[in-house]
C-alpha cells in the first residue's frame, strides 16, 4: 500500500522537515509562550520523545526563519522576527568514554562561536571562554545570546555506573553549565534538555534560577503526540493502517492507544503517544514495537539486577512523592528516578491529598518490551529463547494442558545457571513476575505482589488459573492458601473454569519442587 504522506522518521532539524514536505504536528504556539519569556527553561523528556526537533525549530525562529514558519500557528503570534546569537550545543551524536571526549567536544564547540564573535585572551578554560564569547557576541550584534542545550545529561548517563568518571564529568559540567548563571545579564533565552534531571545538589546548583517545566502542565504536551492531534493530523495513515489490518477507524485508534499512548507528565496532564513509536507504524503500516529496537539503555537493567529493589513494585505500579521519582540520586535502592524519566514508567493517578504518585508503565509498548528486556539478565536465557517459552506456555495453558505448561517451567528454570544469584527467593520471585507479565501479550495474565491476592491469574478463553507459589514452603500449602484465602471466589460466577494451581519451589534445586492442581 502506497504511503500517502512523508513521516519525519528521524528527522531532527526542523530546516529539512519544513523543506522537504514532512508532516510537522505544530507545536509552535506553546513553543512561542516559551519563547517570548526571558526566563531559561529545563525540560526533560524520554529518549525519542521529539527534543531534539524542538530544540531545531526554536534555533530556527531566535534565527528568523520566518520563511520556516509559514501556515504554522506562531505566523500569526510573531510579528517582528528578530536575529539572535545562538549557541547551540548538541551532545547526543558522541560518544563519552572519559573526559577528554568531553572536553573535546565543549571546546570544538566554542571554538565555532569563538570564529564568528572572536576569541579573548584572557582565559582558557572551558567555562572563561563560553562566558567571555558569549559577552564578545552580545557586543558585536547588539542583541542578547540565545542558548540551546540538546541532551545535556548524555555525558553523565553513559557512565552512571562508573563513579570516577561520573564524577569527572559532572564537575566539567557545572562548571560550564555554571556560565549561564555568571553570564545572565548576557542571556536572551536559555533552553536545557534531558532525559533525567539529576539532583540540584550536583550539575545545576550553581544555575539555581533554571525553571524545570518538566512537569507543569501548560506545557506538557510540547513534544509528543496528543490523541486529538493523531486523530486530526494523522487521519489518512490511520485509515491506511485501519484498512491493511482489518479494522475501522475507532478500531485503529483503540489499538494505537493500547500500544503507543499513556504517558502523562503531570498529574492531570492528557495522555501522550510516543511520536517515534506513532511514526513508525503509521509510515510502514505494522503494529510492532518500535521504541525499544532503537537500544534500551543496559544501566536500567545493570541498576536494577545491582539493588534489592522489588521487581513487582514496577509491574503493579508504585506509589510515591514527587522528590521521589522528579531527580535522579545515585541511591542503590531506588532506581525509579532513572526508571521514570528515561520513560519506562510514567505517572497515572495523582492523590492530590497527601500529594502522592502512582507510577507505571504507559502502554503495552513499554510493558511488554521492559519485561522482555529484563528477563535475560535475570535468567541468562536469550530474548528469543523467553519469546518462545512464553508464546508456548500461553498455548498451554489456553489448552488446559497445566502438566505441560509447569513441565516447560522446570525445563526454563533448569536452564538458569546456579550461581546467577545469592539472594534466591527475590530473584526468582522477579522471574516468576516478568515470565507472567510477559505472558499478558497474548493471553489475560496479572501478577501481584500484595498479600491477599494469588500470586498470579491468566485468563484464556475456556480457563481462569488462579496460581499461589510457595518459595518456602510446600505445594500442598500453596493449594490450602487459595483455598482457605478464597482468591478464587472473583471468578466464581464467571462461567470458565478455574483451575486452582499450588506450586512449591526448592531453594536447593533451584527449581519446581511439586505442584497440586485442585
Amino acid at each position: 500500500m502506497e504511503q500517502l504522506r512523508r513521516l519525519p522518521i528521524g528527522i531532527q532539524s526542523f530546516e529539512v522537515l519544513r523543506t522537504n514536505g514532512y508532516v510537522y504536528v505544530d507545536k509552535t504556539a506553546l513553543m512561542y509562550r516559551l519563547m517570548s519569556s526571558y526566563v531559561p527553561y529545563f525540560f526533560s523528556r524520554p529518549r525519542r520523545f521529539g527534543k531534539s526537533l524542538l530544540v531545531s525549530a526554536m534555533k530556527a525562529y531566535f534565527e528568523g526563519r520566518k520563511d520556516l514558519f509559514e501556515g504554522l500557528a506562531i505566523e500569526k503570534l510573531e510579528t517582528k522576527w528578530e536575529k539572535y546569537p545562538v549557541f547551540h550545543l548538541d551532545l547526543n551524536a558522541e560518544k563519552y568514554e572519559n573526559i577528554a571526549a568531553l572536553e573535546d567536544i565543549l571546546s570544538r564547540n566554542i571554538s565555532n562561536w569563538e570564529e564568528l564573535y572572536g576569541k579573548s585572551e584572557r582565559s582558557d578554560t572551558l567555562p572563561g571562554r563560553f562566558e567571555n564569547v558569549i559577552k564578545s557576541a552580545c557586543r558585536q550584534t547588539g542583541k542578547r545570546v540565545v542558548v540551546l542545550i540538546d541532551e545535556y545529561d548524555k555525558p553523565l548517563l553513559e557512565n552512571i555506573l562508573n563513579e570516577t568518571v561520573s564524577e569527572e564529568m559532572r564537575r566539567t559540567l557545572k562548571a560550564f553549565y555554571g556560565v549561564l548563571k555568571s553570564a545572565g545579564d548576557y542571556l536572551r533565552f536559555v533552553f536545557i534538555t534531558g532525559v533525567t534531571k539529576f539532583a540540584q545538589v550536583s550539575v545545576f546548583s550553581d544555575l539555581n534560577q533554571l525553571s524545570d517545566i518538566s512537569m507543569v502542565e501548560e506545557y506538557s504536551t510540547l513534544c509528543g503526540i496528543t490523541k486529538e492531534e493523531l486523530v486530526n493530523v494523522f487521519r489518512p495513515e490511520l485509515g491506511a493502517l485501519g484498512q491493511k489490518e482489518g479494522l475501522d477507524f475507532d478500531e485503529v485508534v483503540a489499538e494505537m492507544t493500547q500500544r503507543y499512548d499513556g504517558y502523562h507528565f503531570a498529574p492531570y496532564a492528557d495522555g501522550m503517544f510516543n511520536p517515534f513509536s506513532v511514526l513508525n507504524a503509521l509510515a510502514y503500516l505494522d503494529l510492532r514495537d518500535y521504541w525499544f529496537q532503537t537500544g534500551t539503555p543496559t544501566f536500567l537493567a545493570e541498576l536494577l539486577e545491582n539493588s534489592d529493589y522489588d521487581l513487582r513494585l514496577i509491574i503493579d505500579g508504585v506509589e510515591m512523592a514527587e522528590r521521589n521519582f522528579s531527580e535522579y540520586r545515585a541511591e542503590k535502592n531506588n532506581p525509579i528516578p532513572l526508571i521514570y524519566q528515561s520513560g519506562y514508567l510514567t505517572i497515572q493517578e495523582y492523590n492530590k491529598r497527601f500529594r502522592l504518585y502512582t507510577l507505571r508503565f504507559p502502554n503495552d509498548e513499554v510493558r511488554y518490551g521492559f519485561m522482555n528486556f529484563l528477563a535475560p539478565y535475570y535468567t541468562m536465557v536469550r530474548s528469543s529463547e523467553t519469546s518462545f517459552h512464553v508464546a508456548n506456555f500461553s498455548r498451554e495453558l489456553e489448552a488446559g494442558e497445566v502438566d505441560k505448561f509447569l513441565q516447560r517451567m522446570k525445563v526454563f528454570f533448569a536452564g538458569i545457571p546456579y550461581e546467577l544469584s545469592d539472594d534466591t527467593e527475590r530473584h526468582y520471585q522477579a522471574i516468576f513476575y516478568v515470565i507472567f507479565t510477559l505472558m499478558g501479550q497474548f493471553v489475560q495474565a496479572e501478577v501481584h505482589g500484595a498479600h491477599g491476592r494469588a500470586d498470579a491469574v491468566v485468563k484464556t478463553d475456556q480457563y481462569i488459573y488462579v496460581f499461589e507459589f510457595k518459595l518456602n514452603g510446600t505445594a500442598e500449602q500453596a493449594l490450602a492458601q487459595i483455598d482457605s484465602k478464597e482468591y478464587f471466589l472473583p471468578y466464581q460466577l464467571d462461567g470458565r473454569k478455574v483451575v486452582k494451581v499450588g506450586v512449591s519451589f526448592s531453594k536447593e534445586k533451584r527449581n519446581i519442587d511439586r505442584y497440586l492442581v485442585g
